[in-house]
């Protein structure tokens, strides 16, 4: 009998050192995941952002936001509001744009701005409305693939469109599929 409760008990005592060798290797395990998590978030913050583009010493391009991400592959996001100011050669504000938020692709060296996007042309008093536009500093164009929208300011004037390419400085805008209401005078 006293080797049946001996038996028995190493037995029980098997079964319970394997259940608490599983339980623990298993809550090891979980353990190993949770350490060898890869971090994707940013790498930097930036608050109270300026960043200037020039050329030949004359500034072209000044972006404003109140902060910037970037990551580990170099690309950053903007998500509060963007603002970005053109210049002339005399370095006057020529174009603002502002948006809701942007972010900059390091690959393919573009930087894309979403929201309520709201181009004003100073020179013309023209607004150009989307929820989209993107911009490639090497090329210096702006263009969307979005429905647009570019009114005058003070005239019924609207044109309509769906997709566009323009200079930086939106001094020329290439419409891909345009529409419009133009107020004309036709004199006999």
């Amino acid at each position: 009998m006293r080797f049946a409760l001996l038996d028995s008990w190493k037995k029980s005592l098997t079964c319970a050192s394997i259940i608490i060798g599983a339980w623990g290797s298993m809550s090891c395990e979980k353990e190993e995941k949770k350490l060898g998590a890869v971090y994707e978030g940013p790498v930097e913050i930036v608050s109270n952002v300026q960043i200037r583009y020039s050329e030949q010493g004359a500034q072209k391009v000044q972006m404003i936001t109140p902060q910037s991400l970037t990551y580990t592959n170099q690309n950053k996001v903007f998500p509060d509001t963007v603002n970005i100011n053109f210049f002339d050669p005399n370095g006057s504000v020529i174009t603002h744009l502002r948006a809701d938020s942007g972010h900059y692709n390091h690959s393919s060296n573009v930087y894309i701005v979403k929201g309520h996007v709201k181009v004003i042309k100073s020179e013309t008093q023209q607004i150009l409305t989307t929820t989209e536009l993107s911009w490639n500093p090497v090329t210096k164009k702006v263009y969307t693939d979005k429905p647009l929208t570019v009114k005058k300011i003070g005239s019924p004037e609207i044109t309509r469109a769906v997709g566009m390419d323009a200079e930086q400085d939106f001094s020329r805008i290439k419409f891909r599929k345009g529409a419009g209401i133009y107020k004309t005078s036709l004199t006999p």
